[in-house]
């Protein structure tokens, strides 16, 4: 056995290591995978506190749980969906925890059947708080549900399977840089602001090469199962500049948004993390065919955009009205 196969397998899940169902549950979610959906929950609350919006301490708690529990759902329904289609199963460039899956159905934690009524389960919760948050404040809250719901479940499900026909990335910046935030916000004060778009995409974007470069060391094992991303598409050589033009792009956007005033000029300091994504992309660049030089690159494509969202939400909060 190779030495990377024989560390894999001493981090991956076992039935033995996970024997607490509560623990066992928790961690089929991919629980390190949820800050995202945090951050950009902190970014919806933080943009609200900037407009001079109080706090509904109730609605914003609310508000995380269920969408976390949408983002856990998809988390594990991807699992069930990508052991269906062979996917993780086949995959031997994974690096665990970040790309291949959970490991969970595939190392017997769970059965296939027991992944997918979890998933369905977090589903039919978050869709649950959703209504709850709809009803106590309006009703055009369910078309940001109801989009958010789909794309979570279609990204895997056949037969829309989105990210093996190229619309992957799209929702995940739709997702986490638009609908997370915009949702947040409008809860907290029954308005919809446009302008929170234009403020919020670039953390959608990081977040976005988050998955992207997660694709790397899947896309052998992803093109088999006939997933074709775009890393499957265009190969890790041309691949790789998509990866640098959403660090430029996200730059840029939140320049823009500055400079039309949508956010205050202090907002600049959030693209202090990017420089992290630079590091990232130009590992990537260097090594986009090695699967297994991609770890540091992963990890700080990951630390980058969760810098730059908690940092940005920090920054809106802080220079808040006093209520």
């Amino acid at each position: 056995m190779k030495a990377d196969s024989i560390e894999r397998a001493t981090l991956e899940p076992t039935p033995e290591a996970l024997t607490n169902p509560l623990r066992r549950y928790w961690l089929a979610t991919r629980p390190p995978f949820l800050t995202v959906t945090v951050a950009g929950f902190m970014l919806g609350v933080a943009y609200a506190l900037y407009q001079g919006a109080p706090l509904s301490w109730a609605t914003a708690l609310l508000t995380l749980i269920g969408a976390t529990s949408i983002h856990a759902a998809i988390n594990v329904l991807n699992d069930y969906y990508d052991a269906l289609n062979g996917s993780d199963t086949h995959n031997e460039e994974r690096i665990f925890p970040f790309t291949g899956g959970s490991r969970f159905i595939q190392n017997k934690v769970l059965t296939e059947t027991q992944t997918l009524h979890y998933g369905l389960t977090l589903l039919a919760c978050g869709i649950c708080i959703g209504l709850v948050l709809s009803f106590a404040s309006h009703l055009s809250l369910l078309a940001i549900g109801a989009i958010g719901v789909f794309i979570g479940w279609a990204y895997s499900a056949p037969p829309f399977k989105l990210n093996s026909r190229g619309w992957g990335e799209p929702c995940v910046a739709l997702g986490f840089g638009i609908l997370i935030p915009l949702g947040t916000d409008f809860v907290q004060r029954q308005s919809w602001d446009w302008e929170l778009l234009l403020l919020c995409l670039p953390y959608g974007l990081l977040v976005t090469n988050i998955l992207y470069i997660n694709q790397f060391p899947d896309r052998v094992a992803d093109a088999s199962a006939g997933k074709s991303h775009w890393v499957v598409r265009l190969g890790p050589e041309r691949g790789k500049w998509i990866y640098v033009a959403n660090v430029f792009a996200a730059t840029g956007i939140l320049l823009i948004a500055v400079i039309v005033g949508i956010a205050p000029a202090i907002a600049l300091l959030s693209l202090l993390p990017l420089v992290i994504a630079a590091r990232a992309a130009a590992y990537l660049i260097q090594y986009a065919g090695q699967s297994a030089r991609l770890v540091i690159p992963i990890k700080l494509t990951i630390a980058s955009a969760l810098a730059h969202g908690l940092t940005l939400a920090a920054i809106l909060a802080f220079v808040a009205p006093v209520r």
